[in-house]
């Protein structure tokens, strides 16, 4: 029987006062700023909120269980996740089984702020996470070609505080911290609007501070039992149906349920977090620490299938999750010393094999630097580089097939070394080849700027550096000289500009550099950067030789010269390193035909 649960400020009191937890059999919060605007838009427009599902916890069975606080402060590096409970009230409490989004979303846009990063920023920025507090516009217009008729926005203190005469930003959140009364004096004293905007800011704050105070917007059903097997069927029942929950989230949910010592999802989310700050940071989620799970601890077919998360297989998943764990982060250790971080790393279910190798046999960080391990080292790169150059790609379709067969031949062929020949043929097999044949190799060679593959190829290219150093790839000749209005200064012909212009963003045009090196070079030309690091000129000459540069023309009238001349050089490199274990790859398949 669904009951009425009052106000949206009644709702939150509660939330703070720990009345309303959340179950571990919950998933993060996972909406995005732009849902939270939706969500307030779509309660003064006084839309259906719907309804909650509640699950009363007897005081007695409280311990048996884990519970989370809800989301207040969200920052996508520092806080990302709900804060776990250790002592819990001795008295009866809520656990919400549907509606976590919505609680959350107003939890964070009346109380709390949301940090997101900033394009372009590497994680490691404090800067690339600016805080932002839910504002409303109080003088905007209604929208005619979206869906919201508010205009309700995540900002900074400084952005909203930046007068413009058309924007009035009120902060959400005190509505919640001050009487109705004075925040509509305040509007109505403020000698920057006119009458007819003070009318209009008046009005829809009062709409604003009655539909979170006044109005019965909560609506709830609530569950008393007290199985967790009842109420588990129930939340999946609940969430399966739509796309509010994705299919692992729900055998996470599982998982998490069945572990008997350690706090599953406590682990996996601590795990993602380690790996992204691993390096540069790398874009990795709970679905690949949940799906290396199944692959390194040899269950099933590596797929995200109920009959995987059956309670002895999450007993095996937890015995052997601390040497999963370190698995995992040397594999992010060595990816990192590869040179590859979130934007350069094209599929990150790449790295299953890798972890499920170094996982197989039990290596530990000593991997990273010993020399013995060096050709090891050397034939992963090259095969994991070569995986991610194929432009059909390797990880997509099939992916749970494919990982099931390199884990058999890691198995069996592997306690010695990486098994590359071994996992190149079953590849083959099941249509994954790294063979590239000359259409492919062509254009391979004009990868552009951007391309997640270029930065990849360049290290297979130029294997000479310290790549762990942070290296970039850069325009060898400066992308910002290719303007229509340089180029016509330095002489090109206007039916000339378009060619250049293209050609500069693309592969022969491109190089890795430092990041220092990187500042450092600018806007010069190349034969003027490269005589200031390199003022002795047979230091210089072999430099430029090891990175396919046979000449640097000093005018940009000459740029195309410089272009062909080391795109047939680099086109020779490609060919013979896609080429170099082809040959071990065919002898090896002629032996078993």
């Amino acid at each position: 029987m669904y009951q009425a649960g009052g106000t949206i400020r009644k709702l939150l009191d509660k939330v703070a006062d720990g009345e309303y937890l959340l179950p571990a059999i919950q998933r993060e919060f996972v909406w995005q700023p732009e849902q939270i605007c939706m969500l307030f838009d779509s309660l003064l427009q006084e839309y259906p909120f719907g309804t909650f599902l509640f699950w009363k916890i007897k005081s007695e069975n409280r311990g048996k269980y884990q519970f989370y606080k809800f989301m207040q402060y969200y920052h996508e590096r520092d806080n990302p996740h709900c804060e776990s409970i250790t002592n819990l009230p001795e008295r009866e409490f809520v656990a919400v089984l549907d509606g976590q989004q919505r609680i959350t979303a107003l939890n964070i846009g009346l109380r709390g702020s949301y940090a997101w990063k900033l394009n372009g920023k590497w994680w490691s920025n404090d800067d690339a996470f600016p805080v932002r507090k839910l504002y409303l516009n109080l003088l905007a217009e209604p929208k005619i070609e979206t869906e919201s008729k508010y205009d309700f926005q995540f900002l900074t203190e400084d952005k909203a505080s930046q007068e413009q005469q058309e924007d009035y930003w009120f902060r959400v959140g005190r509505i919640m911290e001050e009487e109705e009364d004075s925040l509509i004096d305040e509007v109505a004293d403020d000698t920057s609007l006119s009458p007819e905007q003070k009318k209009q800011a008046r009005s829809t704050l009062r709409h604003l501070y009655r539909t979170i105070h006044d109005k019965d917007k909560i609506s709830f059903y609530e569950e008393s039992d007290q199985s967790l097997e009842r109420v588990l069927n129930i939340f999946i029942r609940m969430n399966s149906g739509g796309t509010t929950l994705s299919y692992s989230d729900l055998l996470l949910s599982i998982a998490v349920a069945q572990w008997g010592t350690l706090n599953a999802r406590d682990e996996i989310h601590f795990l993602v977090d380690e790996m992204k700050r691993i390096g540069d940071g790398f874009n990795v989620s709970k679905d690949l620490v949940l799906k290396a799970g199944l692959m390194l601890s040899d269950i099933g077919s590596v797929g995200f299938k109920v009959e995987n998360f059956i309670k002895d297989n999450m007993a095996i998943l937890e015995q052997n999750w601390k040497s999963i764990r370190e698995a995992l982060l040397l594999t992010m250790q060595l990816l990192a010393s590869f040179g590859f971080n979130g934007q350069n790393l094209r599929a990150t279910s790449a790295i299953l094999p890798i972890a499920y190798y170094l996982y197989h046999r039990n290596l530990t960080m000593s991997y990273l630097t010993r020399s013995e391990y060096a050709e090891d080292r050397e034939n992963i790169r090259n095969w994991l580089i070569r995986s991610l150059l194929k432009a059909s790609g390797i990880w997509g379709s099939g992916l749970d097939t494919l990982l099931t067969a390199i884990r058999s031949d890691i198995k069996q062929f592997g306690n010695d070394g990486f098994p590359l020949e071994k996992i190149e043929v079953t590849m083959m097999q099941r249509g994954k080849s790294l063979r590239f044949d000359p259409e492919e190799i062509s254009e391979i060679a004009q990868l552009d700027y951007g391309n997640p593959r270029t930065f990849a190829l360049l290290t297979l290219l130029f294997p000479g550096f310290d790549f762990s150093r942070h290296f970039h790839v850069d325009h060898i000749y400066p992308k910002g000289l290719f303007t229509k209005n340089k180029l016509s200064k330095a002489g090109v012909p206007a039916e000339l500009q378009e060619e250049l212009i293209e050609a500069s963003n693309k592969l022969p045009n491109l190089q890795l550099l430092e990041g220092s090196m990187n500042n450092q070079k600018r806007q010069k030309m190349p034969h003027e950067w490269y005589a200031q690091q390199w003022p002795d000129t047979h230091a210089r000459t072999a430099h430029l030789q090891s990175q396919a540069i046979s000449s640097l023309p000093e005018e940009l009238m000459e740029f195309m010269t410089f272009y062909n001349e080391r795109h047939q050089t680099l086109l020779a490199r490609i060919k013979i390193a896609l080429s170099s274990t082809q040959s071990m790859t065919d002898s090896t398949i002629n032996i078993e035909v």
